[in-house]
């Protein structure tokens, strides 16, 4: 490397770090908004602020992977793409009314063993032997993760287990998706789709409140902060240390996640619990280290947004 690229390379990585601490400081402050707010509600007002905040970013002349969304093309996949990534968060955010940020995060974490399975299905191959054991060394961590009460999952848990699919499907989609597409206009109409559909919902489900001045902090930080802000710093982070190194930074999102879910809500895991996440995240890992090499997965999960 030369000497002249390591201030931008460390500065690249640090940024990463913060992305990663923003995403995991999302669980909590969603669990603490959903108290006050329903959640297709909380949903459709922060992602009104993201996709608002790229597409106005869209405006900034010769930005890479700028634009405005046009083209049906562009369209077509951002709505394929953005509906599992809605699906994704719908499932996350309700999970949240009833489980703590600690467990959202690290079964969200989950979603990285569930891509390159769900990418084998699409492919119709078997997936290869290291994912397997990955997957099975995650779910014997989420077993334990539930021991504390006897094995049973709360919904919020198995909301969120289903979230961590939406989200695996999400990045299949944007494998074979994103690289037709520049990056922000592309990730706007996703934001766009999960507004829509958030509103949709809590227009049915909730009559769609309007939020209280206690919930706008949470609105602006996930829906600025890092919906939009952290995904910007992820892209350009990217395009100096390459997808394989992005992802591996990011997956720290569930550590900062559970962190979090400790430091600030007093979220308590016990022994098996805490052993339990550590064998998540050793799974997690696992299949980490197989996929960033792959050819088309570590390129889309670097650049799927916040979850």
């Amino acid at each position: 490397m030369p000497p002249t690229a390591r201030p931008r390379v460390a500065l690249a990585h640090a940024a990463l770090l913060l992305t990663a601490l923003l995403f995991g400081a999302t669980f909590v402050l969603v669990k603490e908004a959903v108290a006050s707010l329903p959640p297709h509600a909380f949903l459709g007002w922060r992602f009104l602020l993201g996709s608002a905040a790229l597409v106005l970013v869209g405006f900034v002349p010769r930005l890479p992977g700028g634009g405005l969304p046009r083209g049906r093309r562009l369209w077509r996949d951002g709505l394929a793409a953005g509906a599992f990534l809605w699906l994704g968060y719908a499932l996350q955010t309700v999970g949240l009314v009833t489980t703590s940020a600690s467990h959202s995060a690290l079964i969200t974490g989950l979603y990285v063993v569930f891509t390159p399975l769900a990418a084998a299905a699409v492919a119709r191959r078997a997936p290869r032997p290291v994912v397997v054991l990955g997957t099975l060394v995650a779910f014997g961590g989420l077993g334990l993760l539930a021991a504390p009460r006897d094995l049973h999952f709360v919904i919020g848990d198995l909301l969120t287990l289903g979230c961590a699919v939406a989200f695996a499907g999400h990045v299949v989609v944007l494998a074979h998706a994103s690289r037709s597409h520049p990056v922000l206009p592309f990730t706007a109409v996703q934001l766009i789709v999960v507004c829509a559909g958030s509103f949709g919902l809590s227009l049915i489900l909730e009559g769609l409140p309007l939020p209280s001045r206690a919930v706008l902090p949470a609105l602006l930080m996930t829906g600025l902060a890092a919906s939009a802000g952290a995904f910007l710093l992820q892209v350009w982070s990217q395009t100096v240390v390459g997808p394989a190194r992005a992802v591996l930074l990011l997956s720290l999102e569930t550590v900062f996640g559970a962190l979090a879910g400790w430091w600030f809500l007093g979220d308590h895991l016990g022994l098996a619990g805490l052993a339990g996440a550590a064998l998540m995240l050793v799974g997690i890992q696992l299949v980490l280290l197989v996929t960033t090499h792959d050819e088309d997965l570590p390129e889309a999960e670097a650049t799927t947004p916040a979850h």
